[in-house]
């Protein structure tokens, strides 16, 4: 064990300087979750006639997703490239780097031309397009709750880290709040005509401003450590081998935590929104605006209680927070389609609005959570992994698999089956996991008392299994 003095845990900085960063992070993952989820809104509602027309409206639509999991598929890979460069030459430098990408490939949807112009090469440029997406995003992730919880104390990550995570609610509310106003104001015809184009051009404006804003913040103090020891370490003739093969080397028990740790939260939340407005506008043959509405206002309760279920872990624990939301969930997952059934609006959006909640339990604590569970020297490429690979397996399965299960049995229970059974891998993968509250970044180890080990020894494991 450390001597006394390593034992304390990090003091946070000032008020002012973590806002700073928290803002950054926040705007950042916003505009970037805004336009990951203008592509989902839209192909839910435009894509599936515009790019892939067909004479079965589930048909387009699920030809529609398909590509949206494409986006998913890229992300692992963006991790990965990240990951590796993130932690070698700072998390910074990346998250410029992913927003640029990101709101480029958005920007350049808008100016596609539809498959009536240019027939099959309309879906191929739309595809690529979406593969740009989700490697930028694959990215974003991991750099922006890295960035906030590497600078914030160890005694309130949780609420500060969960702050990036509030991006993702931000960004949908964005998202389906430009939609929305265009469905409002707009007739069916001039929508699919070039309203759509609008939020997608949108997108150059935010990216701006969230790139002058993301400039503007410090490195992690935390990785700049890390990297002085790394240099004097490369100095003194030790060769260090890529982040990504550490991680896979000593810390694949927690990717495969990180993984479970986001199945449930990642599908839950893509069927409670994305496969929503499938749901309500073609299998209920409700409007376009009920739909977007709902998540509207779902969304933005979901971005205000996001913070205080993290502020929660750091009384509770990550462990008991995120148990609450993930055993919730899997009992909602009932009676949200039966709300659904009803087919009235105020019903509709409590039953949204009660999935969000639990949702939000879920993943306002899991910024934290899974950043604490890796090193300095692997974390961007753990954490990014982890969530990404999650990412694959959850939420770009799970609207295509609502859609081939609503079109099979035109019911919902096998997909209320689907929620409870993700939920539960989330639960029981939480009750493995090992808590994590509280933990000093700054040293390697799960217990934060632990001093880093020397360079030249090899550790066993990271983070032991184990409740």
């Amino acid at each position: 064990m450390g001597s006394p003095a390593s034992a304390q845990p990090s003091a946070p900085p000032g008020t002012s300087r973590i806002g700073r960063i928290v803002a950054a992070s926040l705007v950042g993952t916003t505009i970037e979750w805004y336009d990951f989820f203008l592509y989902g809104s839209a192909a839910a509602l435009v894509f599936n006639t515009l790019f892939f027309p067909s004479s079965d409206p589930l048909v387009g639509t699920l030809l529609a997703f398909l590509t949206y999991a494409v986006g998913f598929a890229a992300r692992p890979l963006g991790g990965v490239v990240f990951g590796h460069y993130g932690d070698k030459i700072g998390r910074k430098k990346l998250l410029v780097i992913s927003l640029l990408m990101m709101g480029g490939a958005t920007f350049a949807m808008g100016l596609l031309p539809t498959h009536a112009s240019i027939g099959v090469w309309a879906p191929i440029l739309l595809t690529v397009l979406r593969l740009v997406q989700g490697f930028a995003l694959g990215g974003e992730w991991g750099g922006a709750v890295l960035l906030v919880s590497e600078h914030g104390g160890d005694q309130r990550r949780g609420f500060w880290a969960s702050w990036p995570q509030a991006g993702a609610p931000g960004g949908n509310l964005l998202a389906t709040g430009v939609l929305a106003l265009l469905a409002a104001v707009q007739s069916d015809e001039a929508f699919l005509a070039w309203g759509w184009r609008i939020p997608f051009l949108l997108s150059g404006v935010l990216v701006m401003l969230g790139l002058w804003i993301r400039i503007s913040v410090e490195e992690s103090p935390v990785f700049l450590e890390a990297q002085k020891r790394t240099q004097e370490e490369a100095a003194a003739g030790i060769k260090e081998k890529p982040p990504v093969v550490e991680v896979f080397r000593r810390s694949w028990r927690e990717v495969l935590l990180a993984i479970g740790t986001r199945f449930g939260e990642n599908i839950s939340y893509y069927i409670l929104t994305a496969f929503l407005l499938v749901y309500v506008t073609v299998h209920l043959e409700l409007s376009k605006s009920a739909a977007l509405n709902a998540v509207l206002i779902g969304s933005a309760i979901h971005f205000v209680t996001i913070p205080l279920w993290g502020a929660l872990s750091d009384r509770l624990g990550r462990r008991p927070v995120t148990q609450i939301g993930a055993i919730g969930m899997a009992l909602w997952a009932f009676g949200f389609f039966a709300l659904l059934d009803t087919r009235s609006f105020p019903v509709i959006v409590l039953a949204v609005t009660v999935g969000l909640l639990l949702h939000g339990a879920m993943y306002g604590p899991q910024a934290a959570f899974i950043s604490e569970m890796f090193d300095t020297k692997v974390r961007y490429s753990g954490a990014s992994m982890g969530s990404q690979l999650a990412s694959i397996i959850g939420g770009a399965l799970a609207p295509i698999i609502a859609v081939e299960l609503l079109k099979d049995y035109g019911s919902s229970v096998p997909i209320s089956l689907y929620l409870c059974f993700a939920s539960v891998v989330t639960a029981v993968t939480v009750w493995i996991a090992k808590e994590t509250r509280g933990r000093d970044l700054a040293k390697d180890g799960l217990d934060g008392s632990v001093p880093a080990a020397p360079a030249a020894a090899t550790r066993k494991d990271s983070v032991p299994l184990g409740r």
